[in-house]
């Protein structure tokens, strides 16, 4: 599998209330386990997992290639009552400001950003994803917490 398809396939098993999925290749097998799989020992949940033997694991200091463009026609959407437009997650997942804990942030209020530039990186399920913006400006505010988990389509950050 790829890994735009390992992607495509942990956003549509989070969008579900399937408890764990198996996909097999001739390359890869992946597993993904939500938080609705209980183990069978009196309810305990296991939080969502993936295993690839194929793969070697990624770290934060290696992140993965940036997620999947979205479509032509979709466009950052602009706050009606300001004129700031926003950087949204692409994914569900937990936001980290830096590379590292040891690493300085992506960026910070008051920065300027060109479109394809790496604003921060959102973990989903043990891969880290490199989430670039989709335009150019000036980083207005950081509206998620460093290590906060993030929803689909949250916004992230205002740009001037």
């Amino acid at each position: 599998m790829t890994y735009k398809e390992i992607q495509e396939l942990i956003r549509q098993v989070s969008k579900s209330d399937l408890a764990e999925v198996k996909v097999k290749d001739a390359d890869s097998e992946v597993t993904i386990r939500t938080r609705h799989y209980s183990d069978g020992k009196g309810g305990a949940i296991v939080y969502p997992q993936m295993s690839i033997p194929a793969q070697p694991a990624l770290s934060p200091q290696a992140p993965a290639t940036s997620p999947a463009p979205k479509s032509e026609g979709e466009k950052p959407a602009e706050t009606k009552s300001s004129g700031l437009k926003e950087i949204r997650s692409p994914m569900v997942g937990t936001f980290y400001r830096s590379s590292g804990p040891d690493k300085p942030p992506y960026v910070k209020p008051g920065d300027s950003v060109s479109a394809g530039s790496v604003v921060c990186i959102v973990e989903a399920m043990k891969l880290f994803n490199e989430i670039e913006s989709e335009i150019s400006g000036t980083i207005v505010k950081i509206m998620v917490e460093d290590a906060s988990p993030v929803e689909y389509d949250q916004v992230l950050f205002l740009v001037e």
